[in-house]
């Protein structure tokens, strides 16, 4: 899945808008238009089609946490991550939808997907940890799909 699916199933899970999109954006300081967001979202076959890079997802991400929760209390903004593992976008989410454990499961079982508490812990993990575990794109894609439900 790459950055773009992941984006735009977001964008239809959390029924946002490209001029959201640019707004959450931008709330990391990074000013983008709603045109160069269109681009993200059109076919790859499409003229204009654009990849979205890793730090653009993440600064969506970061701007998503501070849209539904507000300013870090420091007032600073994180720095993109220049490498975006299905990992950092669950918990960039789970933090941006203020979930604990029991909603992330039932966001899970609303997308008939099954996992256990100690599989999700270790997708929450810190990479290097001896219980961490990479986070399959099956998962992503059911979690999101969860949350359209």
């Amino acid at each position: 899945m790459t950055n773009n699916d992941t984006l735009r199933r977001l964008r239809y899970a959390l029924n946002i808008d490209d001029a959201k999109v640019a707004e959450t954006i931008a709330l990391t300081g990074r000013a983008t238009t709603p045109d160069e967001v269109a681009n993200w979202f059109k076919r790859d076959d499409e003229p204009g089609h654009v990849e979205i890079s890793d730090p653009q997802l993440c600064r969506f991400l970061d701007g998503l946490i501070i849209d539904r929760r507000g300013p870090h209390p420091s007032g600073n903004v994180p720095e993109p991550l220049e490498f975006l593992s299905n990992n950092e976008v669950l918990k960039k989410l789970r933090i941006a939808l203020e979930l604990k454990e029991d909603g992330v499961l039932a966001v899970f079982q609303k997308a008939e997907f099954k996992v256990t508490k100690a599989e999700l812990g270790s997708f929450f993990r810190k990479e290097g940890h001896r219980n961490y575990r990479k986070c399959p794109e099956q998962v992503l894609r059911k979690f999101i799909a969860g949350l359209s439900k």
